[in-house]
């Protein structure tokens, strides 16, 4: 499989061979399969502190037998945990406390930090990984991502020469010159969601934009797109599949040597 060499001014250089990873078969299930478990891996755990809402001298089951200290009967209240706020005698006056429906006690059903990791084969990792990058050098998956696409005027993947750093404005002239009609895809767009999402914090809202895959050795910075080298890709990174993707000419040496 071959693709397109692009020279830092957007001309057409040469045409070369692809690594054998794009080659895979794009396998949409496993690639789900693990983006569901790196997405469960990755998130924070959280959970309230184990004595939170049950430090208080309330605790046991309350007594509504006859002549009992402390005892319930005949002052027509639950049975739920109770604490002493005053006694008189024989006289006491209680608050609910330690359950759930009590002021300031514990949550009914609070987050557990204790939880499963969702596990992978490392095959299964490997195939995930193949199938999206193959998916980035196939047409249907790329416009069945970007519904806006009607038609591809370039041959995916799209490769550029190899660089140790380039100035911001001259990597936008280059994605302008790349992508022509669709570089408003290219680049990332933020703006003010409407509506109520605005007060429930997701005030903006934006698009993934194109993603450059450089080398270890290489220096690439930008704000407006994400940029990444073969060994930091994540399966997050290219999910839905079909991104639009750039690879450096370096990148595509790293992948190919990839075990």
């Amino acid at each position: 499989m071959k693709a397109q060499l692009y020279d830092l001014k957007g001309n057409k250089k040469k045409e070369i061979e692809l690594p054998a990873v794009f080659n895979s078969k794009v396998r949409e299930d496993i690639v789900m399969k693990y983006y569901e478990a790196s997405k469960f891996a990755e998130r924070h755990p959280y959970a309230p502190n184990r004595e939170a809402g049950k430090r208080h001298s309330a605790s046991g089951t309350i007594s509504h037998r006859r002549h009992m200290w402390k005892g319930h009967y005949g002052k027509g209240i639950s049975r739920i945990p109770r604490k002493t706020m005053w006694r008189r005698g024989t006289q006491f006056f209680w608050v609910g406390a330690e359950v759930a429906s009590t002021r300031g006690g514990r949550r009914a059903h609070p987050p557990k930090i204790d939880r499963r990791v969702r596990k992978i084969n490392k095959k299964e990792f490997i195939l995930a990984l193949n199938s999206a990058f193959a998916s980035t050098a196939n047409e249907a998956f790329i416009q069945k991502r970007y519904a806006s696409l009607s038609k591809l005027n370039n041959k995916f993947p799209i490769i550029i020469e190899s660089v140790s750093s380039i100035k911001t404005k001259d990597l936008i002239a280059l994605l302008k010159s790349i992508f022509g009609d669709i570089s408003h895809l290219a680049l990332k767009t933020k703006s003010v969601r409407s509506g109520k999402g605005k007060l429930r914090g997701r005030k903006y809202k934006s698009n993934a934009g194109v993603l450059l895959i450089k080398s270890s050795t290489e220096n690439i910075k930008m704000k407006g797109i994400d940029i990444k080298s073969v060994k930091e890709i994540k399966i997050s990174d290219l999910y839905p599949l079909g991104r639009l993707t750039i690879y450096t000419e370096k990148a595509l040496e790293e992948l190919g040597s990839r075990k």
